[in-house]
């Protein structure tokens, strides 16, 4: 190891354990001291520690070494917490076909899952410096393990499906780590394992979702949650024991509201809250929209498979594109073929050729979005406020994950319902494919006032 690097690794001990609180520097303060300038002198400070801790930490990472098997458990987490809301379409699905209620209500209880992992994202990354990132992600397997298993008892209660499958299942959802603790040990290769640790979303939603429809065909809707309950639990916590924190930042800030006043972290706030409308659209309706073309359960629960293993290849294909050409790079395009897919090849997927073209781009795209989102953040604003500025990040995507597939299904709804064939399907389509659009237009203003230059890498 180099001079260079161990001084780096000094001083970034100091500044993580260096005493910053309000309170310790309260105490240090005169009392003449307004209460309202030691706050803002202690919160300047914080700030600035941060930062520097931020550029220390980037100097130092291994850049691989033990940061892959972060990499690993991190990919297992993946798999379930990603990989079973991503599968909510098949077991929406089977719901529907079992007349339990409408897909427009439905689909809210599939989004409530995802939207608790927004909602939570701020007091959760708090909780994270508080005990730890290993502690956290043991519980949120333990509660996604109780979500899946007791939504096995509640099939004759849309009630209690929002509890279970809803908000337990959601709130163990939100307490996944895989968005901080991957930064701390890469810099130079960070974009490839992001896109890494969120392909085993994707792969998780694949095998997921033919494995949902597997056991939903032969032992019912209740195994099927089960099942996968019992094996988030068995693989789940042994992955979670390698979690491992590198260079914990223990600091006392809850939201810095100061990152507002870049006008990259307000905009790319923006871009995340519109993008998220549209995101779950394609994986919850196309077992529904496959049904309106002729295709069985069975073909449809395929599709979604399709869907998310080539979400698993955009994920890593986004992570080397963003190590070779640039994060913010890699993030507009990957909205922009989410966005062109939607607007231009699902209407005309009349057919199952057509459709299955629109699924492999649109697929890609949508994985992109979320492997890039946490190696911008890194990138942009420091390694070491990753778990705050992440955390402000998707709080912000809330109202999309909780919104923007029952607004899909409601536009379906009011346009002939599920019976209406796959033209009640286009209002829901293109109001996903326009805010697609609307939030790769935000991304592409932040991109070119960074550089008006088609090249380069930002």
């Amino acid at each position: 190891m180099s001079t260079t690097q161990t001084e780096s690794r000094v001083r970034l001990k100091r500044l993580v354990n260096k005493p910053s609180t309000p309170l310790a520097l309260a105490d240090q303060e005169p009392l003449a001291t307004p209460l309202q300038d030691r706050n803002i002198s202690t919160n300047t400070n914080i700030i600035e520690d941060v930062t520097e801790a931020s550029r220390l930490a980037d100097e130092t990472a291994p850049d691989g070494g033990y940061g892959w098997i972060i990499v690993a458990a991190c990919s297992l987490l993946t798999f379930f917490f990603v990989g079973t809301t991503y599968s909510w379409g098949v077991i929406q699905d089977a719901l529907v076909e079992a007349n339990l209620s409408k897909a427009s209500t439905l689909a809210f209880v599939g989004s409530l899952a995802v939207a608790c992992n927004s909602a939570f994202a701020v007091i959760n990354g708090r909780l994270v410096r508080a005990i730890g990132a290993r502690k956290v992600a043991f519980l949120g397997v333990f509660l996604m393990g109780v979500g899946q298993i007791t939504s096995g008892w509640a099939l004759k209660s849309v009630a209690g499906l929002f509890i279970t499958a809803g908000c337990l299942m959601g709130y163990g959802v939100s307490f996944m780590v895989v968005s901080i603790v991957p930064a701390q040990y890469f810099h130079n290769r960070r974009g490839l394992a992001n896109g890494i640790v969120f392909a085993g979303g994707g792969l998780g939603g694949a095998v997921i979702s033919l494995s949902m429809s597997a056991i939903v065909e032969r032992l019912g809707t209740a195994w099927a949650f089960r099942l996968v309950g019992l094996l988030t639990w068995v693989i789940g916590f042994p992955a979670v024991w390698f979690i491992k924190e590198r260079t914990p930042v223990k600091t006392s800030i809850f939201v810095e509201w100061k990152l507002f006043r870049d006008y990259k972290f307000t905009v790319l706030f923006l871009a995340g809250t519109v993008a998220t409308f549209p995101l779950f659209v394609p994986p919850f309706f196309l077992p529904l929209y496959a049904r309106s073309i002729g295709q069985s359960s069975q073909v449809g629960a395929t599709l979604v498979a399709a869907f998310n293993f080539s979400s698993a290849l955009g994920r890593v294909l986004s992570g080397l594109l963003s190590d070779k050409f640039g994060s913010v790079n890699s993030l507009l395009l990957s909205l922009l073929l989410s966005a062109v897919s939607m607007l231009v090849l699902w209407p005309i997927s009349t057919s199952l050729a057509p459709l299955i073209v629109f699924i492999i781009i649109n697929g890609m795209g949508n994985g992109g979005f979320f492997a890039i989102m946490p190696t911008v953040v890194g990138n942009v604003f420091g390694s070491a406020r990753v778990s705050v500025a992440m955390g402000m990040m998707v709080t912000g995507w809330t109202g999309g994950y909780l919104l923007g597939a029952p607004i899909a299904g409601y536009l379906l709804e009011a346009y002939g319902g599920e019976k209406g064939g796959f033209e009640a399907y286009r209002p829901a389509i293109f109001y996903a494919g326009s805010m697609a659009l609307g939030a790769a237009g935000l991304v592409a203003w932040v991109r070119f006032s960074m550089s008006k230059k088609l090249s380069g890498k930002f």
